[in-house]
């Protein structure tokens, strides 16, 4: 393939056409295959009406019957942005979306009445300069290979004050092109009041980032009681991201372990120096932050985590945790299992625990060190 000449800027090659560009939807121009036997009389039919993600609430509740409340426990809705798209499932001519705002990490594009208009610009970048974005211009061509701006500069027109518009109806603005960094740092509102400790069980779903306790940038405490019932006890006590970042409390090989997996780059354990115990037990990992990084290159708090078994030692190393959360989606809290994808590669997910019984996992944020009140940690095990 011939070099391309055009205009790109510099590193991002034809990324252009990954998810990460705004307007020219690569990878995430998707099919949407639609069944519902009971309410939808086609099979098999197609439909090439123009349709994005947030039409598909509006759809389901259309085709459900149901209105949205305009005020839930007393706050206010936003409006519903989508459009149904009920009418194009019965009839292959109804008409479909005339017109659909983007915004993606600092770039800009609107699709409107089968035209599309969009920005270049680096993704993510910090870049700013948005005055100087090249505009493009496209028809149906799904390619998107022949730029129209030369040649229709009114319509281009046209449509950049539409989008314009729909940025400041639909809270795009002001534009940011944040790096993944200055957004991973950014404060936001969490799901879960403050509180000083976390308690989380066994057998249940695992629990969103977004709704669970905040380690980044403190000390903590992970302390899980454990009725140890065979010396082959092996498996996962309490998982907390995954492949990207997060850490991880395990059993394996009769030894206990902590993962702490920053940011998907700089896997850090700690092994326990001798093996597991039978009977009842408080199985911890406690980090000490003593500041933040001194490496440039590893942002975040540095300490010293150390493993005990009840009140005993039993390993220690120097760690740094990630700044900001672990993980945008998915891969949240578990115990007794790693669900999704593991945060070490020292085993396969999900390692759920075998050989004893998990009682539960409480995490302490409270700054207080585990030495100074484990007497406290134990009387959390005992039953409620």
């Amino acid at each position: 393939m011939a070099a391309y000449k055009g205009r790109w800027p510099l590193g991002c090659g034809f990324e252009r056409f990954w998810k990460r560009w705004a307007g020219h939807e690569g990878g995430v121009a998707d099919m949407c295959p639609v069944a519902w036997p009971a309410g939808i009389e086609a099979r098999a039919e197609v439909r090439r009406q123009y349709v994005h993600a947030v039409d598909l609430v509006p759809t389901l509740y259309d085709l459900l019957g149901v209105e949205p409340p305009e005020v839930i426990k007393g706050y206010p809705q936003n409006p519903i942005e989508g459009e149904s798209f009920r009418a194009s499932l019965t009839d292959p001519g109804a008409p479909g979306r005339q017109t659909q705002f983007y915004a993606m990490p600092g770039q800009r594009s609107i699709h409107h009445e089968g035209r599309l208009a969009c920005t270049v610009h680096p993704p993510l970048s910090g870049w700013g300069d948005f005055a100087l974005d090249v505009w493009e211009l496209y028809d149906t061509d799904r390619a998107r290979s022949t730029d129209l701006a030369a040649r229709e500069p009114a319509r281009l027109e046209t449509l950049k004050s539409l989008r314009y518009y729909n940025a400041g109806v639909h809270d795009g603005l002001p534009l940011d092109d944040r790096t993944v960094l200055e957004q991973v740092l950014a404060e936001r509102p969490h799901g879960t009041p403050e509180r000083d400790s976390h308690v989380y069980y066994p057998d249940s779903a695992p629990v969103p980032e977004q709704s669970g306790v905040v380690t980044s940038g403190r000390s903590y405490t992970v302390a899980a009681g454990i009725d140890v019932g065979s010396v082959d006890a092996e498996g996962v006590l309490y998982a907390h991201g995954g492949v990207a970042g997060g850490h991880s409390l395990y059993a394996k090989d009769h030894r206990l372990h902590y993962a702490y997996n920053w940011v998907g780059t700089h896997l850090q354990v700690v092994d326990a120096d001798r093996e597991i115990p039978p009977g009842t037990h408080v199985f911890t990992a406690e980090f000490a932050a003593n500041g933040r990084s001194a490496d440039p290159e590893m942002p975040g708090a540095e300490g010293t985590l150390t493993l005990y078994v009840d009140d005993q030692e039993v390993g220690s190393d120097d760690i740094v945790t990630q700044p900001g959360s672990f993980c945008v989606v998915g891969d949240g809290i578990c115990v007794g299992r790693d669900d999704a994808s593991p945060v070490t590669p020292d085993h396969q997910g999900p390692f759920p625990f075998t050989g004893g019984t998990i009682d539960k996992v409480v995490v302490d944020v409270s700054g207080e060190r585990y030495v100074d009140h484990e007497a406290q940690v134990s009387g959390w095990f005992i039953v409620d």
